[in-house]
Protein backbone atom coordinates (compact mmCIF):
# COMPACT_ATOMS: atom_id res chain seq x y z
CA UNK A 1 0.00 0.00 0.00
CA UNK A 2 1.36 3.41 -0.99
CA UNK A 3 2.44 5.89 1.66
CA UNK A 4 0.08 8.65 2.73
CA UNK A 5 1.30 11.80 1.02
CA UNK A 6 -1.11 14.49 2.22
CA UNK A 7 -1.89 16.07 5.58
CA UNK A 8 -4.51 18.67 6.42
CA UNK A 9 -3.90 21.27 9.14
CA UNK A 10 -7.06 23.16 10.19
CA UNK A 11 -5.63 26.46 11.45
CA UNK A 12 -8.53 28.90 11.00
CA UNK A 13 -9.64 28.94 14.66
CA UNK A 14 -9.54 32.16 16.68
CA UNK A 15 -7.69 30.81 19.73
CA UNK A 16 -9.88 32.75 22.15
CA UNK A 17 -8.59 30.84 25.19
CA UNK A 18 -5.23 32.56 24.71
CA UNK A 19 -6.40 36.15 24.31
CA UNK A 20 -4.85 38.69 24.21
CA UNK A 21 -1.80 36.75 22.91
CA UNK A 22 -3.82 35.49 19.95
CA UNK A 23 -5.52 38.79 19.07
CA UNK A 24 -3.13 39.39 16.17
CA UNK A 25 -1.08 36.19 16.12
CA UNK A 26 -2.41 32.66 15.41
CA UNK A 27 -2.51 30.26 18.34
CA UNK A 28 -0.68 27.77 16.09
CA UNK A 29 2.31 30.14 16.12
CA UNK A 30 2.66 30.06 19.90
CA UNK A 31 6.19 28.78 20.59
CA UNK A 32 7.07 25.79 22.72
CA UNK A 33 10.69 26.63 23.57
CA UNK A 34 11.98 27.60 20.11
CA UNK A 35 9.44 26.22 17.62
CA UNK A 36 5.80 27.17 17.01
CA UNK A 37 3.12 24.56 17.53
CA UNK A 38 2.37 24.34 13.80
CA UNK A 39 5.97 23.40 13.05
CA UNK A 40 5.86 20.50 15.52
CA UNK A 41 2.73 19.24 13.73
CA UNK A 42 4.29 19.65 10.29
CA UNK A 43 7.44 17.82 11.38
CA UNK A 44 5.30 14.99 12.73
CA UNK A 45 3.52 14.66 9.38
CA UNK A 46 6.84 14.79 7.54
CA UNK A 47 8.15 11.93 9.68
CA UNK A 48 5.37 9.74 8.26
CA UNK A 49 6.30 10.53 4.65
CA UNK A 50 3.92 13.43 3.99
CA UNK A 51 5.08 15.82 1.26
CA UNK A 52 1.84 17.78 0.64
CA UNK A 53 0.95 20.10 3.54
CA UNK A 54 -2.55 21.56 3.24
CA UNK A 55 -3.32 24.45 5.60
CA UNK A 56 -6.95 25.50 6.04
CA UNK A 57 -6.49 29.11 7.09
CA UNK A 58 -8.57 32.12 8.05
CA UNK A 59 -8.14 35.84 8.56
CA UNK A 60 -5.03 36.99 10.45
CA UNK A 61 -3.23 33.70 9.73
CA UNK A 62 -0.71 35.06 7.26
CA UNK A 63 2.20 34.48 9.65
CA UNK A 64 1.73 30.70 9.25
CA UNK A 65 2.27 31.00 5.52
CA UNK A 66 5.25 33.30 6.10
CA UNK A 67 6.76 30.83 8.56
CA UNK A 68 6.91 28.04 5.96
CA UNK A 69 7.95 30.35 3.12
CA UNK A 70 11.54 31.04 2.12
CA UNK A 71 12.96 34.12 3.91
CA UNK A 72 15.49 35.47 1.42
CA UNK A 73 16.49 38.56 3.41
CA UNK A 74 16.89 36.66 6.69
CA UNK A 75 18.90 33.88 5.03
CA UNK A 76 21.15 36.41 3.30
CA UNK A 77 21.73 38.23 6.60
CA UNK A 78 22.58 35.03 8.46
CA UNK A 79 24.88 33.86 5.66
CA UNK A 80 26.77 37.16 5.54
CA UNK A 81 27.17 37.12 9.32
CA UNK A 82 28.55 33.59 9.21
CA UNK A 83 25.76 32.24 11.39
CA UNK A 84 25.67 28.85 9.70
CA UNK A 85 23.86 27.00 12.48
CA UNK A 86 21.00 29.48 12.51
CA UNK A 87 20.88 29.49 8.72
CA UNK A 88 20.53 25.70 8.72
CA UNK A 89 17.66 25.90 11.24
CA UNK A 90 15.78 28.38 9.07
CA UNK A 91 16.34 26.43 5.86
CA UNK A 92 15.21 23.06 7.21
CA UNK A 93 11.82 24.10 8.65
CA UNK A 94 10.41 21.99 5.81
CA UNK A 95 12.35 20.19 3.06
CA UNK A 96 12.61 21.87 -0.32
CA UNK A 97 10.58 19.03 -1.84
CA UNK A 98 7.54 19.82 0.33
CA UNK A 99 4.47 21.40 -1.24
CA UNK A 100 2.52 23.82 0.96
CA UNK A 101 -1.05 24.63 -0.06
CA UNK A 102 -3.12 27.31 1.69
CA UNK A 103 -6.90 27.31 1.44
CA UNK A 104 -9.11 29.94 3.07
CA UNK A 105 -12.01 28.87 5.27
CA UNK A 106 -14.08 32.01 4.85
CA UNK A 107 -16.47 31.21 7.73
CA UNK A 108 -15.92 29.42 11.03
CA UNK A 109 -18.25 26.51 10.29
CA UNK A 110 -16.57 23.76 12.28
CA UNK A 111 -13.79 21.21 11.99
CA UNK A 112 -15.77 19.10 9.52
CA UNK A 113 -16.13 22.08 7.22
CA UNK A 114 -12.41 22.82 7.49
CA UNK A 115 -11.62 19.25 6.44
CA UNK A 116 -14.16 19.49 3.61
CA UNK A 117 -12.36 22.59 2.31
CA UNK A 118 -9.38 20.31 1.55
CA UNK A 119 -11.33 18.01 -0.76
CA UNK A 120 -10.19 19.61 -4.07
CA UNK A 121 -6.54 19.11 -3.09
CA UNK A 122 -6.76 15.75 -1.31
CA UNK A 123 -8.83 14.13 -4.06
CA UNK A 124 -9.30 10.37 -3.73
CA UNK A 125 -6.32 9.67 -1.45
CA UNK A 126 -6.25 8.80 2.26
CA UNK A 127 -4.94 11.70 4.33
CA UNK A 128 -3.97 12.82 7.81
CA UNK A 129 -5.63 15.58 9.81
CA UNK A 130 -3.47 17.14 12.51
CA UNK A 131 -4.68 19.67 15.07
CA UNK A 132 -1.63 21.69 16.03
CA UNK A 133 -2.80 22.59 19.52
CA UNK A 134 -2.58 18.90 20.40
CA UNK A 135 1.18 18.54 20.73
CA UNK A 136 2.00 14.83 20.89
CA UNK A 137 5.40 13.31 21.47
CA UNK A 138 5.35 9.77 20.11
CA UNK A 139 7.22 6.91 21.74
CA UNK A 140 9.69 5.38 19.30
CA UNK A 141 8.07 7.04 16.29
CA UNK A 142 5.57 9.81 15.71
CA UNK A 143 1.88 9.15 16.32
CA UNK A 144 0.93 9.63 12.66
CA UNK A 145 3.67 7.19 11.64
CA UNK A 146 2.15 4.69 14.08
CA UNK A 147 -1.29 5.33 12.56
CA UNK A 148 0.07 4.84 9.04
CA UNK A 149 1.19 1.36 10.05
CA UNK A 150 -2.32 0.59 11.30
CA UNK A 151 -3.75 1.83 7.99
CA UNK A 152 -1.30 -0.30 6.03
CA UNK A 153 -2.64 -3.33 7.89
CA UNK A 154 -6.37 -2.65 7.75
CA UNK A 155 -6.87 -0.10 4.94
CA UNK A 156 -9.44 2.00 6.79
CA UNK A 157 -9.71 5.24 8.76
CA UNK A 158 -7.81 5.43 12.05
CA UNK A 159 -8.52 7.73 15.01
CA UNK A 160 -5.96 8.48 17.72
CA UNK A 161 -7.62 7.98 21.10
CA UNK A 162 -6.78 8.15 24.78
CA UNK A 163 -8.69 7.66 28.01
CA UNK A 164 -9.82 10.86 29.72
CA UNK A 165 -11.50 11.43 33.09
CA UNK A 166 -15.24 10.79 32.83
CA UNK A 167 -15.99 14.41 33.78
CA UNK A 168 -14.01 15.61 30.72
CA UNK A 169 -16.00 13.72 28.07
CA UNK A 170 -17.95 16.91 27.31
CA UNK A 171 -14.77 18.35 25.76
CA UNK A 172 -14.12 15.57 23.20
CA UNK A 173 -15.53 13.29 20.58
CA UNK A 174 -16.07 10.01 22.44
CA UNK A 175 -16.06 6.55 20.86
CA UNK A 176 -17.59 3.23 21.75
CA UNK A 177 -15.48 0.32 20.55
CA UNK A 178 -15.50 -3.44 20.24
CA UNK A 179 -12.56 -5.79 19.83
CA UNK A 180 -11.88 -6.97 16.29
CA UNK A 181 -10.50 -10.34 15.17
CA UNK A 182 -6.87 -9.22 15.56
CA UNK A 183 -7.43 -7.46 18.87
CA UNK A 184 -7.86 -4.07 17.18
CA UNK A 185 -10.36 -1.58 18.58
CA UNK A 186 -13.16 -1.12 16.05
CA UNK A 187 -15.35 1.95 16.46
CA UNK A 188 -19.03 1.10 16.94
CA UNK A 189 -20.24 4.67 17.51
CA UNK A 190 -18.90 8.17 18.03
CA UNK A 191 -20.59 11.16 19.64
CA UNK A 192 -19.48 14.78 19.93
CA UNK A 193 -18.90 16.17 23.44
CA UNK A 194 -21.40 14.06 25.40
CA UNK A 195 -22.24 14.88 29.00
CA UNK A 196 -20.48 12.43 31.36
CA UNK A 197 -23.71 10.61 32.15
CA UNK A 198 -24.45 10.05 28.45
CA UNK A 199 -20.93 9.25 27.26
CA UNK A 200 -20.60 5.72 25.81
CA UNK A 201 -17.07 5.46 27.25
CA UNK A 202 -14.22 7.67 28.38
CA UNK A 203 -12.20 6.96 25.22
CA UNK A 204 -11.62 10.33 23.57
CA UNK A 205 -10.51 11.17 20.04
CA UNK A 206 -7.57 13.58 20.14
CA UNK A 207 -6.08 15.71 17.40
CA UNK A 208 -4.79 13.06 14.98
CA UNK A 209 -6.93 11.44 12.30
CA UNK A 210 -6.16 9.26 9.31
CA UNK A 211 -9.17 9.37 7.01
CA UNK A 212 -10.21 7.77 3.77
CA UNK A 213 -11.60 10.11 1.06
CA UNK A 214 -15.08 8.62 1.61
CA UNK A 215 -15.36 10.99 4.58
CA UNK A 216 -15.79 13.95 2.19
CA UNK A 217 -18.99 12.46 0.82
CA UNK A 218 -20.21 11.87 4.36
CA UNK A 219 -19.47 15.46 5.41
CA UNK A 220 -21.34 16.82 2.39
CA UNK A 221 -24.38 14.69 3.23
CA UNK A 222 -24.50 15.19 7.01
CA UNK A 223 -24.59 18.99 6.92
CA UNK A 224 -24.74 21.12 10.04
CA UNK A 225 -24.73 19.50 13.46
CA UNK A 226 -24.05 20.69 17.02
CA UNK A 227 -23.62 24.45 17.29
CA UNK A 228 -24.78 24.94 13.71
CA UNK A 229 -21.38 23.68 12.50
CA UNK A 230 -20.32 20.83 10.24
CA UNK A 231 -18.86 18.40 12.73
CA UNK A 232 -16.11 15.98 11.73
CA UNK A 233 -17.52 13.62 14.36
CA UNK A 234 -20.82 13.46 12.44
CA UNK A 235 -18.98 12.68 9.22
CA UNK A 236 -17.09 9.84 10.91
CA UNK A 237 -20.33 8.53 12.43
CA UNK A 238 -21.84 8.38 8.92
CA UNK A 239 -18.66 6.77 7.60
CA UNK A 240 -19.16 3.87 10.04
CA UNK A 241 -22.17 2.78 8.00
CA UNK A 242 -19.94 2.20 4.96
CA UNK A 243 -16.43 1.38 6.22
CA UNK A 244 -14.73 0.18 9.38
CA UNK A 245 -12.95 2.75 11.52
CA UNK A 246 -10.26 1.83 14.02
CA UNK A 247 -9.57 3.59 17.32
CA UNK A 248 -5.85 3.56 18.02
CA UNK A 249 -4.53 4.16 21.57
CA UNK A 250 -1.25 5.72 20.48
CA UNK A 251 2.13 5.29 22.12
CA UNK A 252 3.25 8.67 23.38
CA UNK A 253 2.29 11.69 25.47
CA UNK A 254 -0.20 14.39 24.51
CA UNK A 255 -0.13 17.99 25.67
CA UNK A 256 -3.35 19.96 25.29
CA UNK A 257 -1.80 23.21 24.16
CA UNK A 258 -5.25 24.62 23.50
CA UNK A 259 -5.40 25.11 27.28
CA UNK A 260 -3.07 27.36 29.24
CA UNK A 261 -2.11 24.63 31.70
CA UNK A 262 -1.35 22.11 28.94
CA UNK A 263 0.71 24.72 27.13
CA UNK A 264 2.75 25.43 30.27
CA UNK A 265 3.27 21.70 30.86
CA UNK A 266 4.55 21.28 27.30
CA UNK A 267 6.86 24.27 27.63
CA UNK A 268 8.42 22.90 30.82
CA UNK A 269 8.82 19.32 29.59
CA UNK A 270 10.12 20.26 26.14
CA UNK A 271 12.45 22.75 27.81
CA UNK A 272 13.81 20.00 30.06
CA UNK A 273 14.36 17.76 27.02
CA UNK A 274 16.01 20.46 24.91
CA UNK A 275 19.57 19.43 23.96
CA UNK A 276 21.03 22.91 24.56
CA UNK A 277 18.89 24.21 27.41
CA UNK A 278 17.70 21.13 29.29
CA UNK A 279 20.49 20.83 31.83
CA UNK A 280 20.53 24.51 32.78
CA UNK A 281 16.74 24.72 32.82
CA UNK A 282 16.56 21.71 35.12
CA UNK A 283 19.05 23.37 37.48
CA UNK A 284 16.99 26.55 37.43
CA UNK A 285 13.80 24.69 38.29
CA UNK A 286 15.51 22.88 41.16
CA UNK A 287 16.83 26.17 42.53
CA UNK A 288 13.43 27.83 42.05
CA UNK A 289 11.70 25.03 43.94
CA UNK A 290 14.21 25.28 46.78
Amino acid sequence: MNKIRKAVFPVAGLGTRFLPATKASPKEMLPVVDKPLIQYAAEEAQSAGVDHFIFITGRSKRSIEDHFDKAYELEAELASAGKKDLLKIVQKILPATASCIYLRQAEARGLGHAVLCAKPVVGDEPFFVLLADDLIRGTGQSVVAQMAEVYARYGCSVLAVQEVPREDTKQYGIVKVETGPDGEMRVVSIVEKPAPAQAPSNLAVVGRYLLTPKVFEMLEETGEGAGGEIQLTDGIAALLEHEPVIAYPFQGKRYDCGSKLGYLEATVEYGLAHPELGERFSAYLRAFRD
